[in-house]
């Protein structure tokens, strides 16, 4: 009985290491931040993406918008995605949500990326919101 467990044992040890050491080695493609992280500096690996969510409600005709990227770098990855925060289907007009976006690290180098909170048509009237990192890729 003894020798049965210690072949049982002696079989899963090697076992377990080598998904212990995939788990490790792996990078993740994704690297999720969260708003408050606007104004900071963040890194990325080339291949990786960047994704992030923030607060709209594009029922009021505000909107995010991308006005500065440094496109050699990041690439914006397809267009934002927004979930409503009411789960009805469809959801009621005036509920707002949330917009995710996803950008593709490229290539190495520095830049700036900031979106603004706005109506696209008010064209003198300050975001109500900015989100804005320093994106390093290495």
């Amino acid at each position: 009985m003894l020798r049965n467990n210690g072949l049982r044992i002696n079989a899963i040890v090697p076992l377990l290491t080598l998904l212990v050491l995939a788990i490790g080695c792996s990078t993740s493609k994704e690297v999720k931040v969260v708003a408050s992280v606007s104004g900071s500096q963040i890194e990325l690996k080339k291949g990786q993406t960047l994704v992030f969510t923030l607060e709209s409600n594009p029922t009021t005709g505000y909107q995010w918008e991308v006005i500065e990227c440094e496109e050699s770098i990041l690439q914006q990855k397809g267009k934002a995605e927004f979930k409503s925060s009411d789960t009805r289907n469809p959801p009621p007009s005036g509920k707002g949500g949330t917009e995710t976006f996803r950008f593709d690290a490229q290539s190495t180098g520095k830049g700036t990326l900031k979106l603004v909170y706005h109506r696209s048509w008010e064209k003198e009237v300050e975001p109500l919101k900015t989100f804005t990192l320093q994106v390093k890729v290495r």
